[in-house]
């Protein structure tokens, strides 16, 4: 006689932006299937679409969020991998309870960080990880926790230029 065997749900819990998340992981039908990214979750089962992809294969940095306060590239990530993870977007930079952008935000507005805005948030979050571990990072520090992001709009003296500036080792922009 066969015995019927009873499937366990399986859950993935994260935080994502400061809330608690659960994902059912199945095949069709689910939240997640087991061969989603989490750049692919984020974006088209969470709703967040700050989140960008660019190559969709870990060369151009765009999709970057943190995960526990690493920068990760979110199209390389499975999302089954991020069960107990902090995930922060870069719409869990604002400030949630004033609605003000992070000093790193607003120092990309100042400084003209950005022409069309693809690759901006995963620079973004790359930068915060930086200064979150090094708050006042020199400026080959600074290249080098970006060296695997590429943009082709902007200069990225002001990319250097904005992060310098909340690290305390920039000049203000000119008005």
């Amino acid at each position: 006689m066969k015995e019927k065997v009873k499937r366990q749900k399986r859950i993935i819990r994260m935080t994502v932006n400061g809330q608690p998340c659960e994902l059912e992981v199945g095949g069709r039908g689910y939240n997640v299937d087991p061969s989603h990214t989490l750049s692919y979750t984020l974006r088209e089962t969470l709703g967040l679409t700050g989140t960008k992809i660019g190559c969709d294969k870990g060369a151009c940095g765009a999709c970057t969020v943190l995960a526990d306060g690493e920068p990760v590239l979110s199209c390389m990530m499975l999302t089954i991998e991020c069960d107990g993870k902090n995930i922060t977007t870069i719409e869990g930079l604002e400030d949630r309870a004033s609605g003000k952008l992070d000093p790193l935000q607003q120092a990309f507005i100042d400084h003209t960080a950005f022409q069309c805005g693809f690759c901006t948030p995963g620079i973004l979050m790359a930068s915060k990880a930086l200064l979150d571990k090094i708050p006042h990072p020199t400026e080959d520090q600074i290249k080098a926790a970006l060296s695997g992001h590429f943009c082709r709009c902007i200069s990225h003296y002001h990319v250097l230029r904005a992060v310098k500036q909340v690290a305390g080792k920039g000049e203000q922009p000119h008005e």
